[in-house]
């Protein structure tokens, strides 16, 4: 069989972009593939204040940015939703849910991560009718009108401030006593004057009329009782899950889905690499995704050149 590509990564985020960079600038042939626009995170991102080399800089334009450098070394740019991989012998195929099959000597995932539900029966139902994961997204549409928040990461706290700049007022709810995002993050929310900070309340299902989300119903852990906080909007950022469903049967995930990898970001499958927030490790940050990209496009490289050295 034709190999198409030195190297696929599926995912265009920091990780797959950086690996692209990465292959680019060791003269492969390198097809970057993606269902969304590149960035991953980063264009459903603000602000971006932790990025070395800016003091902030705003994450689509970081996006931008690493996606105009990746090009510029040559990674051809795929769209595409993978279905399955087939990584058995020395020629890898990716197959997408549009029937289309791509082949290389070597993959990269970076697939990264999707946002956790509440996991109600109206997840669905409710997106983009009062229901949203993406203040950057959607923050707009809710001016001057109250929204509700739920999470005390960092995620929700920075989304938080970016919704005051639009919203009359954020509600936003912690199921703990305590939140688990950055001290900065912190100082910011509790001297905003436009966001109440509501604690020891779990979600319990939505507020519902004409098909559309009108508020939340809580149930309050201080009283036992079942409170209904009524809003126009609600962002829930309670986490996230690998996009790993694809690699379902490959034995490369643990029990939490991710893809498990050694130091040089390989996986039990030769030539079959992983980068970023879709792998197992305690930091998920754009620069350790950016590390990680690199790291597994040289190992890439390096598996690479050996075979076709075999073949000549």
């Amino acid at each position: 069989m034709d190999i198409q590509f030195d190297l696929i990564i599926i995912g265009g985020g920091p990780a797959g972009l950086t690996a692209a960079i990465y292959g680019g600038r060791a003269g492969l042939k390198v097809a970057m593939l993606e269902k969304e626009a590149p960035g991953g995170k980063m264009v459903k991102t603000d602000l971006i204040c932790n990025y070395p080399g800016y003091d902030e800089i705003l994450g689509v334009d970081l996006s931008i940015k690493m996606f105009e450098h990746s090009t510029q070394l040559g990674t051809e740019y795929l769209y595409g939703d993978v279905a399955s991989l087939d990584v058995d012998g020395v020629v890898k195929k990716v197959h997408t849910h549009d029937g289309n099959t791509y082949t290389a000597y070597a993959i990269i995932v970076a697939t990264g991560s999707v946002e956790r539900t509440l996991g109600f029966p109206e997840d669905e139902l409710l997106l983009g009718k009062g229901l949203s994961y993406c203040a950057v997204c959607d923050g707009a549409f809710y001016k001057d009108k109250e929204v509700i928040v739920i999470g005390g990461g960092n995620s929700a706290l920075e989304e938080s401030l970016y919704l005051t700049q639009f919203v009359k007022k954020v509600k936003l709810i912690i199921r703990r006593d305590v939140f688990r995002g950055d001290l900065i993050n912190q100082k910011q929310v509790f001297k905003n004057p436009k966001i109440e900070i509501i604690k020891n309340h779990e979600p319990r299902g939505y507020l519902v009329e004409d098909n559309h989300l009108v508020g939340v119903e809580f149930f309050n852990k201080e009283t036992d009782e079942l409170v209904e906080i009524k809003a126009d909007g609600l962002f829930p950022y309670i986490g996230q899950d690998p996009a790993t469903s694809f690699l379902k049967g490959l034995n490369i995930l643990n029990d939490e889905k991710y893809v498990v990898v050694n130091p040089k970001m390989e996986t039990s499958i030769k030539g079959v690499y992983a980068a970023g927030d879709v792998i197992d490790k305690d930091l998920r940050q754009i620069v350790t995704a950016a590390n990680d990209g690199a790291i597994a496009a040289q190992e890439a490289f390096y598996y690479i050149q050996a075979l076709k050295s075999k073949e000549s």
